[in-house]
């Protein structure tokens, strides 16, 4: 990709799954590197996985529900790095329950992560890019915020909430920052994994129309690309990657 190497990229939720592979992806393009996220072993364990290759410039253990945490990060990562010239929105949790089954705490737990602390990361970071020479703010949304699925009202809900906040913000924010949001539709993940046995990824592969999950290697591309300069007149939409999966709408299902 043109235009990354040496930029400086944020990517939070980055010690394991998309974020992870989205690191691995910006560093192989020759990008300075923070990780941020709240699994402080996850963390110590992506430092130690990049000794043989590029090394991070750091993994920070922060939570993006916590505004003091979040500020707290972006300064040290601005001290380490001396700027920053991409963000990677990418922390999110979700949990598999029943619409009458959420309870408030969960409720409260998936928005406060998904949705207010995307918000918390964006607003403290496009306020240092528009103080400095701008840059550009990539959300991780999902297919959950475009269509319907059963079992994830909360994180659909959510995921709706970043691609308004990203148009939003795309246009708050032009022509300094670029804002888009990348919607992956089913990922390989450790965080899908644990929710799904065996049999139910085997039933979600054969309803798919390229037949399996997106890997995280693949969606981490998109993020790269999006940053680059060959994408520097893309902003304020929202780009899905699912396999063709929500375009046949009941025919893939």
């Amino acid at each position: 990709m043109r235009g990354l190497k040496g930029k400086r990229v944020l990517i939070t939720g980055g010690a394991s799954g998309i974020g992870a592979a989205t690191a691995a992806r910006f560093l192989d393009e020759g990008a300075r590197v923070c990780v941020l996220d709240r699994d402080a072993q996850a963390c110590a364990a992506i430092l130690d996985s990049r000794k043989a290759g590029p090394a991070l410039s750091g993994a920070l253990d922060a939570d993006v529900s916590s505004l003091a945490q979040v500020e707290a990060a972006l300064a040290e990562t601005v001290r380490r790095m001396g700027g920053l010239d991409v963000l990677v929105n990418n922390a999110g949790i979700s949990i598999r329950h029943k619409f009458l089954d959420i309870t408030p705490e969960e409720w409260a737990k998936v928005i406060a992560i998904n949705l207010t602390g995307m918000f918390y990361v964006a607003q403290a970071v496009a306020r240092h890019m528009m103080e400095a020479s701008g840059g550009v703010i990539l959300q991780t949304a999902s297919t959950n915020g475009v269509v319907g699925y059963p079992y994830y009202a909360d994180y659909n809900a959510s995921k709706a909430g970043v691609i308004a906040l990203t148009k939003a913000m795309a246009l708050e924010l032009a022509p300094k920052v670029r804002v888009i949001a990348v919607a992956p539709g089913y990922v390989l993940t450790p965080m899908q994994r644990a929710e799904y046995t065996d049999a139910m990824l085997d039933e979600v592969d054969r309803k798919i129309p390229l037949g399996r999950h997106a890997q995280p290697e693949e969606v981490a591309a998109l993020f790269a690309f999006l940053a680059s300069d060959d994408a520097r007149y893309i902003s304020g939409h929202v780009y899905t990657i699912d396999g063709a999966e929500t375009i046949g709408g009941l025919a893939s299902r």
